[in-house]
């Protein structure tokens, strides 16, 4: 391999790339270990819902008996063990997912909690935090009021002010919890770090719904949010749990009442998850969920070896390399606009689809800063395929994600680095 590197890269590059793959084999062989766990538990799902290939066929109108959609709802219930699952096609991303989630469980008088301080910036549109003529259905919109307490400087929950909140608000209904570090510097959460907050919450009021946006964190641990006392938890289909095959969609996991009202707001009150037919060959959001455990691993390894290679290149990198993670994003501190936008543009030419076209930061609807993102990917849009995005904004911070294999990592982020070392 190494012959091969200096043949593309040159002597530098290949000097740093076989520094860090020294650097990080022993992490590779720990993340091997929670792959099989996955594994196993997805594989056990499969086998105990005695998944077949009549479970692949699509359906049309009302579907009240879609075989599929029922047997991969019953999947996400047993692999996150809860008591019901909401995994549709019809939802168009992870943030509708979100939306239905805690647009169903919310209503006038009711407070939402942020206990991760400010959402991701789409979830911003949900709430209501934006531009006041973009709030029209969102919760403030509705009666509902937010509340939010910052994570403390060291990424952990501020508990002390978390518990003098929640006695002072009794209409509180939700506490919200956003696993991943979106587009911050904050570190990502641990299904451990989540559980000793929802024991503290539960001490206050057993009664408090606790949530968690699960995007970019399914497969990273052994254990998942809902594992350890979550009652509601939503993600993308395409992102870690579609595996890169999943065409569309979402899913939300959680308590039963909890899942109906939210199939509510999907549809509407009285049909809720009862219809909603599958119109695609679901044999891909099947296979999908099987090699999702193996697909994340690839992306953890891509994330961990650009860490440590940006890191020797002595750029600043969150998490870093050796730190335990909690999802599949890597933060990259860049120098100047240009420099990011760059680094994106390279990761655009390293893609297996669209290489030839150059990405440009644009005005994305949901987002307060132009944003540019390189997605050459099979699914448009997926981020579990090798994919980077950043706000125009200071600082200047490139947040890469997925991978469906190492290998093409490797390639798209050593290229990456060649373009931004060249004199």
């Amino acid at each position: 391999m190494s012959n091969f590197i200096k043949t593309l890269f040159g002597d530098y590059i290949e000097n740093l790339y076989n520094e860090s793959c020294n650097d990080i084999k022993c992490i590779f062989e720990n993340l091997n270990q929670v792959k099989l766990q996955n594994e196993y538990k997805v594989l056990k799902a499969f086998k105990d819902n005695k998944i077949s290939d009549s479970h692949f066929k699509t359906t049309t109108g009302y579907a009240y008996t879609d075989l599929g959609r029922d047997s991969i709802e019953n999947l996400y219930k047993d692999i996150f063990e809860t008591q019901s699952a909401l995994v549709r096609l019809q939802f168009v991303n992870g943030t509708h997912a979100i939306g239905c989630a805690l647009l169903g469980n919310l209503s006038k008088g009711d407070i939402l909690f942020s206990i991760t301080g400010q959402p991701y910036d789409t979830i911003k549109n949900i709430i209501g935090l934006n531009n006041v003529n973009e709030q029209k259905g969102s919760l403030k919109d509705l009666g509902v009021s937010y509340l939010e307490c910052n994570l403390k400087d060291d990424g952990n929950f501020d508990i002390e002010n978390i518990i003098e909140i929640l006695n002072k608000n009794r209409n509180i209904k939700i506490i919200y919890i956003q696993r991943s570090r979106g587009y911050s510097l904050r570190k990502s959460l641990l299904p451990n770090d989540i559980k000793d907050i929802v024991k503290i919450i539960k001490s206050v009021d057993k009664n408090l719904c606790i949530f968690v946006d699960n995007c970019y964190g399914e497969f990273t641990d052994i254990i998942e949010p809902t594992n350890i006392g979550v009652d509601l938890m939503a993600g993308s289909l395409i992102k870690n749990i579609g595996g890169g095959l999943t065409p569309t969609g979402g899913y939300i996991v959680g308590n039963t009442d909890l899942i109906k009202n939210a199939a509510y707001r999907l549809t509407v009150p009285g049909i809720g998850g009862e219809c909603g037919a599958s119109l695609t060959d679901l044999r891909q959001v099947f296979q999908g969920l099987f090699i999702a455990p193996h697909i994340v691993v690839e992306a953890m390894k891509t994330a961990i070896f650009t860490a440590r290679i940006f890191e020797k290149l002595g750029y600043d990198v969150y998490p870093k390399y050796d730190v335990k993670r909690g999802d599949i994003i890597q933060a990259i501190k860049l120098n100047t606009s240009d420099e990011l936008i760059n680094f994106c543009k390279e990761i655009q030419k390293n893609s297996p689809v669209d290489s030839f076209l150059e990405c440009e930061p644009w005005d994305m609807p949901g987002y307060n800063d132009q944003v540019i993102m390189a997605a050459g990917t099979f699914i448009s849009g997926s981020s579990i395929e090798l994919s980077c995005d950043a706000p125009i904004r200071e600082p200047y911070v490139a947040y890469l994600q997925g991978s469906l294999t190492f290998e093409h990592g490797q390639l798209a982020i050593l290229n990456s680095i060649k373009k931004l070392t060249q004199k």
